[in-house]
């Protein structure tokens, strides 16, 4: 007989942002690593473009590629629970996303808590700054891309202006927004 969902609260901190970029969410502990994945895309705000891993005491938990020389070194995330990495973690991990740009967020397990009947998981409980830009370059091209953005002077403004779509805030963060993501990526 299966064991019962109990619910983990994260913290996810995207390493090295500035401003700080993080999440904090709740999420059932039955769930695989995989969905984890698509959950964190999800709050984050990125678009599922690039590969990504766990990274949990040594081990790398991922979809392994035949292709890749080191797949087998790879545990396949879409057949582990997260409840099953928790206690080896010992309260946090890593997930790596995109590995040219380099994004490593650290996940911190901040308690274990009953599931309600009544809330419709996973949801974010908050959270701060705006995720970068897809394919920005990572942290150091993301603090470029930040100072382009606040000088109208800088050689690159007016390109990078139109390849964000116009408009950048780094400090914004809409708690609802992500909330109905989810609800989105849950109905779907």
């Amino acid at each position: 007989m299966p064991k019962p969902s109990e619910i983990y609260q994260l913290k996810v901190t995207l390493r090295g942002s500035q401003p700080n970029v993080w999440r904090r969410i709740k999420v059932k502990s039955d769930i695989t690593l995989a969905q984890l994945h698509s959950i964190l895309q999800c709050v984050m705000g990125w678009e599922d473009k690039h590969l990504h891993q766990f990274m949990i005491q040594g081990q790398r938990y991922g979809l392994p590629q035949k292709d890749q020389l080191h797949s087998r070194e790879m545990k396949d995330e879409r057949k582990v629970e997260l409840r099953e990495i928790v206690a080896a973690a010992n309260g946090q991990f890593v997930y790596h996303y995109d590995f040219g740009d380099d994004w490593h967020h650290t996940l911190e397990v901040e308690g274990t808590l009953p599931l309600e009947k009544s809330v419709r998981y996973p949801v974010c409980l908050g959270g701060a700054g705006a995720c970068p830009p897809e394919d920005v370059g990572g942290i150091p091209g993301y603090e470029n891309f930040l100072e382009a953005l606040g000088d109208p002077k800088h050689p690159e403004h007016s390109d990078l202006l139109e390849w964000s779509g116009g408009s950048f805030d780094p400090e914004v963060f809409s708690l609802n927004q992500v909330n109905q993501r989810l609800r989105a990526m849950h109905n779907s």
